[in-house]
């Protein structure tokens, strides 16, 4: 026996990575990855990332900020030139005044989360999350010892959570409710109307703070008029942590900047989880977000309208396939459609489409097209396509579905 081998101890994982594993999105997109780096000619819509390139004022002020010796560590939580443009970014798109020490600067919205769920979540403390919702959020509470209470959202009801059922999932150990709007996975956006009813149900019950992940703010379609809670509720500013980022609007997912407002006590918390996990943000990465959130918007709309031609395509497409339906998205780059009409038909293999999972399968291994199934969001039978691709690959993506679906007997 090998020496080495014979001493080697097993490896034990932590106690609670035992409900967590890598996501499903993770899983097919490598798997479509793998497949493409063989030779097979695979479109894969998986990526919650545009595919546009950073705005070249961002880039040349990282450039700037690289010549300029910009490469030093910054404040803990962000510096402040990016907390100030942060801070004016939430007057000028919101109407919301938050100071210096109400802001927080992370690497990604994701880690925002994190350092919330970590600084005010104890074993069993409850966090209510709509669903589909991105599974990020489950996981994060997992691993901050919190417990995720998953309330399914009807597409009656546009995937937007009812004040009936969140009244409902309260209980004495509920201490957060997450919102994403507009959603990732559904595009699904609430209006300020549609708002109301749920800040409602949060007045009547002072110990649930809220959680708003605003990240596809600036995707919005059709005249949709973007709100923020806070803005709507302002006496739930003391208990809502207002997250947002850099990554979609201006697509810089690689940057990894995100932020975050929210009571001073919070923030300050929240600096002491990421003081003792990755410090400061990129300097570089921050002197690029100063530039996003200060420059020039008018990219921001021209490529939304883009986002919106591909959106109507594919909803289009996938509402002429008898078995689809496709609910029409009010933002971000997704559309979150149903294959109920398929499930239990029997593939050209012999093989029962028992599930979404199964037909994801199905669409990617026989139609070399990479789509997430609905269950991965917490809601089945659906499938989940990102358009943030060439209207091209989408047109080619679509026909495949077409005629794979059409092979299901």
């Amino acid at each position: 026996m090998n020496v080495l081998a014979k001493h080697r101890s097993p490896f034990k994982p932590a106690q609670r990575l035992s409900a967590i594993g890598v996501s499903e999105i993770l899983k097919i997109s490598g798997l479509a990855a793998q497949m493409k780096r063989e030779g097979q000619d695979v479109i894969i819509l998986g990526a919650g990332e545009p595919d546009f390139d950073t705005p070249e004022p961002i880039k040349d002020a990282a450039a700037r900020a690289m010549r300029d010796g910009a490469t030093k560590y910054t404040a803990l939580d962000g510096s402040p030139e990016l907390k100030a443009a942060i801070r004016a970014k939430f007057k000028r798109d919101n109407g919301l005044d938050f100071a210096q020490d109400e802001t927080t600067v992370a690497a990604g919205a994701k880690q925002v989360l994190f350092n919330a769920m970590m600084a005010t979540l104890d074993p069993g403390d409850e966090v209510i999350i709509p669903t589909p919702f991105w599974v990020t959020y489950a996981d994060i509470v997992a691993i901050a010892g919190g417990t995720p209470v998953l309330v399914p959202c009807s597409e009656a009801n546009g995937f937007r959570l009812s004040p009936e059922d969140l009244a409902r999932a309260i209980t004495p150990r509920t201490r957060w409710l997450m919102l994403n709007s507009p959603s990732n996975p559904s595009g699904a956006a609430y209006s300020e109307q549609q708002y109301r009813p749920i800040l409602d149900v949060l007045l009547k019950h002072p110990n649930v703070w809220l959680m708003v992940d605003d990240i596809y703010e600036h995707i919005v379609y059709d005249g949709f008029r973007f709100v923020t809670p806070v803005a709507i509720e302002p006496a739930l500013r003391n208990r809502t942590l207002t997250v947002n980022g850099v990554s979609k609007a201006y697509a810089m997912t690689g940057w990894r900047i995100g932020y975050g407002a929210g009571p001073s006590a919070l923030i300050k918390a929240m600096a002491v989880v990421q003081s003792q996990s990755t410090s400061c943000p990129s300097s570089i990465s921050q002197a690029a977000a100063i530039e996003a959130l200060t420059g020039p918007q008018d990219v921001i709309a021209d490529r939304c309208r883009s986002f919106q031609q591909r959106r109507d395509l594919v909803v289009n497409a996938l509402n002429s396939i008898e078995g689809i339906s496709c609910r029409v998205p009010e933002g971000a780059f997704y559309t979150f459609a149903s294959c109920a009409g398929l499930i239990g038909k029997t593939t050209p293999e012999g093989r029962v489409v028992e599930d979404d999972t199964l037909f994801a399968d199905y669409l990617l291994r026989t139609a070399g097209v990479a789509v997430i199934p609905g269950s991965a969001f917490g809601l089945a039978p659906y499938f989940r396509i990102s358009y943030a691709t060439s209207a091209a690959e989408l047109r080619d993506a679509c026909q495949r579905i077409a005629a794979a679906s059409a092979r299901l007997l």
